[in-house]
């Protein structure tokens, strides 16, 4: 490309930003956004950096590096940034139900329009993977391989139950003390792990766990965290009995799933994996000012205002992205850091360099599938990105606590 090229592509990327920050209400709290792109991208990037699908004779497996190479662990914890969604989804469902509250939107319309745009983008997935997987098994493909792809295309969706149950429940939550869920989920594992209960006990966890962040967002809301002090002691806290669980009580180093392995942080939550969130969060909240003086830069906002206008077909889809990429691989032959097993550093360095290729695919999923979700959010059809939430003050935080 010429220099003149770059010139005009540079121009019109600035154009671009700019009309994106002329769109945006100008006391939005940036960081907010922010750090939900950060949460949704990180999930993604941790999903593609740690699944591998693998021949197993004629059935397609998943594997991951941590397998081979379980030192890993500390790495991955950069890309399990679940609490932290739950972090900014707590905050934006208790604001927005007690702006319609004293807007007198009714609570089953708010809720109607919020699952509305959830849940919408999730028939285009389920459609199209119901169709693949018929026509999977028609064609004689092995039953497991078929279970693995579904089960890998699918798996998102069981953050957006947990997440849909939870903003259901705004109305209760909006009130509850984070420490409440932490407690149950300290005797969930207590029971099942230190006193050999059942194992279907930790499925309470499922909602317990993540209620924690997702509480503290509203405690966010209600202004008591606004101090510094608040997200040093979240992160001292959750960083510190963190590692006294990981060194001292057992529980894996790896906060994501690892196939094949023993427990797991995620299936279902741990008490390791809750307290890893409060550390997280703790973060967030430290670095909130930074983000919001970082979003001031037109080009840096426009980025993250696109991706939370199609978060909900970025996480859905990026699963399907990556099988696409393997699947269309294999037209090649048997290609390293895609076909071949995680077990060693080459494996994770040739992965690297096909994070561009995933990308590329996913931007084809969003260009086929972006329309579901702008579709969504019923008679309010306004872009997520022009609607206004403040930071915190005095007078939002006394109504929040009376939501």
């Amino acid at each position: 490309m010429t220099d003149i090229g770059v010139r005009a592509v540079r121009q019109g990327v600035r154009r671009g930003a700019d009309r994106i920050g002329a769109a945006t209400p100008p006391g939005r709290d940036r960081a907010v956004d922010a750090l939900r792109a950060v949460a949704v991208l990180g999930v993604v990037l941790g999903h593609w950096l740690v699944t591998a699908l693998v021949s197993d004779g004629r059935t397609l497996r998943t594997a991951s590096p941590l397998q081979h190479m379980p030192w890993l662990a500390p790495i991955s914890w950069m890309f399990q940034t679940l609490a932290v969604f739950f972090l900014v989804g707590g905050h934006v469902a208790t604001r927005g139900h007690a702006s319609a509250r004293a807007r007198g939107v009714p609570y089953h319309q708010w809720l109607t329009g919020r699952l509305t745009r959830l849940f919408k983008p999730v028939a285009a997935v389920l459609g199209l993977w119901t169709v693949v997987a018929l026509a999977l098994l028609l064609s004689g493909t092995e039953y497991g391989t078929v279970r693995t792809l579904v089960k890998l295309a699918l798996a998102p969706l069981w953050f957006l139950l947990v997440f849909a149950g939870l903003t259901a429940a705004t109305p209760l939550l909006a009130r509850l003390n984070p420490l409440w869920p932490l407690a149950v989920v300290l005797h969930v594992d207590l029971l099942r792990l230190g006193l050999g209960g059942p194992f279907w006990l930790g499925w309470v966890n499922v909602a317990a766990a993540w209620m924690v962040p997702y509480t503290l967002g509203a405690a966010w809301t209600r202004g008591e965290l606004e101090r510094r002090r608040a997200g040093w002691i979240l992160l001292g806290a959750g960083a510190a009995a963190t590692a006294a669980l990981v060194a001292w009580a057992g529980y894996p180093a790896a906060m994501v799933g690892v196939p094949g392995g023993g427990m797991s942080n995620l299936d279902p939550p741990s008490l390791a994996v809750v307290t890893f969130g409060l550390a997280q969060c703790g973060l967030a909240l430290l670095l909130r000012e930074r983000l919001r003086h970082a979003m001031r830069r037109p080009v840096a906002w426009a980025a993250v205002a696109l991706v939370n206008l199609f978060a909900m077909t970025v996480f859905l889809w990026h699963q399907t992205a990556l099988m696409a990429t393997t699947a269309t691989g294999l037209l090649a032959g048997r290609l390293p850091g895609l076909h071949t097993p995680p077990d060693g550093l080459g494996w994770v360095g040739v992965r690297l360099l096909w994070l561009p290729v995933f990308a590329l695919a996913l931007a084809v999923c969003w260009t086929a599938f972006r329309s579901f979700e702008r579709s969504g959010g019923g008679r309010d059809r306004r872009s997520r990105v022009v609607r206004s939430h403040r930071p915190a003050d005095r007078g939002t935080a006394a109504k929040a606590r009376h939501v």
